[in-house]
């Protein structure tokens, strides 16, 4: 069934990536002079990339806490699991640019496209790769846009959680502005290894947690590190059943 599944998906994909590029690029064209932080062709990708977790039948995914999302500028840390976490978060529906690794932006079509919505491009091992991700974060940060990072830097088998990187934290500390915890589930059992067999039953969820404020912290980034990766893994734990 996975190759059914997975050959529906990437069928669809396939006759869908090209007509919504083009739109997105005339939205571009279009909104461009006057929207140049790409609110509104972010929104328009949100909708296009979170559509395709429910094209197939037995997919389900679901949002909580959208509300607890702050108006201004925060850094949006999420949980990596698999190659659909993107997707998950464009559930969101909110502003923000992602921190991507390099080689993405280098996709025909979807690597235009991140371009063009002024995404953030990271080459992994690299410090002035690293350096130059977190002065393009903090820009935008001051210019009251949300930045999501993955604070794993990439994902483990199993979804298990791996130790964060500092960079995130650090950078919320120096901007004075909340953390925001984004807990994924699911997405580890929708996509079968690293891609590109997929799973025929998946239930996916998205979870806002309460934005922690650094300035708690004082300026010992590790503390604030660990008490937004405890909570990551208090959200993750398993859920005992009633009875």
């Amino acid at each position: 069934m996975r190759y059914v599944v997975s050959f529906w998906f990437w069928l669809v994909f396939g006759l869908t990536v090209l007509p919504c590029f083009f739109v997105g690029l005339v939205l571009w064209l279009v909104t461009a002079p006057w929207d140049g932080d790409r609110r509104l062709l972010h929104a328009y990708v949100c909708r296009w990339c979170f559509l395709y977790l429910g094209c197939w039948p037995g997919w389900r995914v679901r949002v909580e806490g959208r509300e607890l999302l702050p108006a201004g500028p925060c850094v949006l840390v999420a949980n990596h699991q698999s190659m659909a976490d993107i997707f998950a978060c464009m559930g969101l529906s909110h502003p923000f640019k992602f921190v991507s690794k390099a080689s993405l932006f280098r996709v025909p079509l979807v690597g235009w496209m991140m371009s063009l919505l002024r995404y953030v491009s990271l080459e992994r091992g690299r410090v002035d790769s690293m350096q130059r991700m977190l002065t393009a974060c903090q820009m935008w940060l001051r210019r009251g846009m949300p930045v999501l990072i993955f604070p794993e830097g990439t994902y483990a088998e199993g979804g298990r959680l791996l130790p964060f990187k500092r960079g995130a934290f650090r950078l919320a500390m120096e901007e004075r502005v909340p953390v925001v915890p984004v807990v994924l589930r699911g997405t580890a059992d929708l996509v079968l290894g690293d891609g590109p067999w997929l799973s025929p039953r998946a239930h996916l969820s998205v979870k806002v947690l309460p934005p922690v404020a650094p300035e708690d912290f004082g300026e010992d980034e590790l503390r604030l590190t660990e008490r937004v990766r405890g909570a990551f893994l208090s959200a993750l734990a398993p859920q005992d059943s009633p009875g």
